[in-house]
C-alpha cells in the first residue's frame, strides 16, 4: 500500500510540473549603424509582436558593461512559452522586419526557455 501512495504521489507531482509552462524569451543585443532608418525595423516588427503577444521587459535603458563586449541597445522580450518565442522569430512578419534590422544594425540574438528557479 505504501508503494502505491509513493507512486501516485510521484505521478501527481509530475503532472503538476508538466502543467507549469515555462516562458520563452528573446535576449537581443543591438548595435545600430543607421539611426535614421532603424525605426523602420521597429514599425515593421510591430505586427509580429502583437500577433505573438510579445511583452517587452527591457528595452534600452542605462547599462554598465561588466565583462565582455557591449552593444548600444539591450532588449529582453517575454512570450507565453518557448515555442511562441520561436514561432514569432520564424514568422513571415518578423522575417520581413529582420531584413530591415540587418540592413541598419548588427545584433546578437538568442531565444531561450526560462525555467522557474
Amino acid at each position: 500500500m505504501m508503494f502505491c501512495k509513493i507512486y501516485i504521489s510521484r505521478i501527481i507531482n509530475l503532472q503538476q510540473m508538466e502543467s507549469i509552462v515555462s516562458k520563452g524569451y528573446w535576449i537581443v543585443r543591438v548595435s545600430v549603424r543607421n539611426e535614421e532608418n532603424y525605426p523602420n525595423y521597429l514599425q515593421a516588427a510591430r505586427p509580429a509582436f502583437e500577433k505573438f503577444g510579445a511583452r517587452f521587459l527591457v528595452r534600452g535603458g542605462s547599462y554598465e558593461k561588466m565583462e565582455g563586449n557591449a552593444c548600444d541597445r539591450n532588449v529582453v522580450v517575454e512570450f507565453a512559452d518557448y515555442q511562441t518565442a520561436i514561432a514569432c522569430y520564424r514568422s513571415p512578419e518578423y522575417q520581413a522586419a529582420k531584413a530591415i534590422r540587418n540592413a541598419n544594425a548588427d545584433a546578437d540574438f538568442i531565444v531561450i526557455e526560462g525555467n522557474a528557479a
